[in-house]
Order: C-alpha cells, then sequence, then structure tokens
C-alpha cells in the first residue's frame, strides 16, 4: 500500500503499524509523487494526507478518480470539517481526523481492505449484518423480516449495502435518490433515513445499523 504523508515522523509511525500488520507500505511525501506513485504501481490502498505540498491531498483524489478505484483513507485536521465533506464526494473511502492512533487507523485500513476484497454473490444480494438487500427482487430483509421501502428509500439502501461501513454524504446520497425523484432535496435525505431507521432498527431512537457520522453524512453498519 501507499502513505502519503508530509510528516516524515508520522509518516514513518504509519509505515511501521502497517508492516507490523503484516502490509507491505511505501512512502511518498508530496501529492503529486502521490499520484504518480498510485498510477504506476495500483496499491491495494491509499493512505492520503489532505495537506500536502505540491498538490494537496484533495487534488490528488479528484485526479486518482479519474482512472483508478484504489480504496483511499484520507487524513484529515479535526477542525476542517469541509475537508471531510469533500474528500468523500471526491470519491474517499473513508477518513480519519488528526490526532488519531495508529492502531485505529491499521484496523481502518484492515476494513477497507475487507470491503475492497469480499467476494460479490453472484446474484448481485448484499449482506450487512441482520440485513439483507436483493436489488434484482427489489427486497429487504432484517433477520428474515421483509419490510416495504419507497423507491427512494431502496435506492438509498441499496448504494450504501453496496459500501457498507463507507461513509455517505447527504450530497451523494441525494444523487443516488436524484435519478428517481428531481425533486429530492438534502432534507429529503434526512427523511428518507428516518423512515428506514424506523423500518430496520430495533430501535430507531439508538440505531446500530444505519448510523449518523456527525458533520459528514451517513453510514451503514452490520451492527454491534
Amino acid at each position: 500500500m501507499l502513505i502519503a504523508e508530509d510528516d516524515e515522523l508520522q509518516a514513518e509511525v504509519l509505515r511501521r503499524y502497517l508492516e507490523a500488520d503484516g502490509h507491505r507500505a511505501a512512502v511518498v511525501h508530496d501529492g503529486q509523487a502521490a499520484l504518480d506513485h498510485a498510477l504506476r504501481t495500483a496499491p491495494d490502498l491509499l493512505v492520503l494526507d489532505v495537506m500536502l505540498p505540491v498538490l494537496s491531498g484533495l487534488q490528488v483524489c479528484r485526479r486518482l478518480r479519474q482512472q483508478s478505484a484504489v480504496p483511499v483513507l484520507m487524513l484529515t485536521a479535526r477542525t476542517e470539517e469541509e475537508d471531510q465533506l469533500v474528500g468523500l464526494e471526491l470519491g474517499a473511502d473513508d477518513y480519519l481526523t488528526k490526532p488519531y492512533s495508529p492502531r485505529v487507523l491499521a484496523a481502518r485500513v484492515r476494513s477497507l481492505l475487507r470491503r475492497a476484497t469480499a467476494a460479490p454473490d453472484p446474484r448481485g444480494i448484499r449482506r450487512v449484518g441482520p440485513l439483507t438487500v436483493d436489488p434484482g427482487r427489489h427486497e429487504v430483509t432484517v433477520a428474515g423480516r421483509r419490510i416495504e421501502c419507497t423507491r427512494g428509500e431502496f435506492a438509498i439502501i441499496e448504494a450504501m449495502s453496496g459500501q457498507p461501513e463507507r461513509v455517505f454524504t447527504r450530497n451523494q446520497l441525494l444523487e443516488v435518490s436524484n435519478g428517481l425523484d428531481r425533486s429530492s432535496t438534502r432534507r429529503a435525505i434526512d427523511v428518507h433515513i428516518l423512515n428506514l431507521r424506523r423500518k430496520i432498527e430495533a430501535d430507531p431512537q439508538q440505531p446500530e445499523l444505519l448510523v449518523t457520522v456527525y458533520g459528514v453524512g451517513y453510514k451503514l453498519t452490520g451492527g454491534r
């Protein structure tokens, strides 16, 4: 995998943690080098700092997504919430805010790699914890219990079940639902999420499957 971090000490710490976790990791210290290396070597995953010289992490992500689907874990400053939103909308798969624990980063890396290498069901069926989504039949079940979804709700749960644990911004979910309803707004996304929680959660007031990532959006998990 590839680590793009301009802080040489932090980059070395990350490299050691990831290699101790069984990965081989290369390190670069500027955005242009990160882009060139990622396109040349096609790493399994890119750990990408936002604040890079030459090209920023956001610029790298934008250009990389035009040619590659490599999973991207973006590192952002704690106070720069806009970086999180923009990064996710440019195609980053996950993010961590600084300061962070290298152990947490290593766990996120393992999760992203599992997601990227998971063998898809040949029928297109997605399973996330107790939730099963069957796009072909337009069906959603929770622990075997079938639930009824509107077209907008199904579009959202279908997209999120295809990438469990990924954080989706409201704008990304709006793009999904806009294909069905051109009048959708960001507020409508919140309503869809609220209605989905009523249908799939044991306790909609304390959701464990469809959870909020405050200030960013929502993600679908396998529950506790």
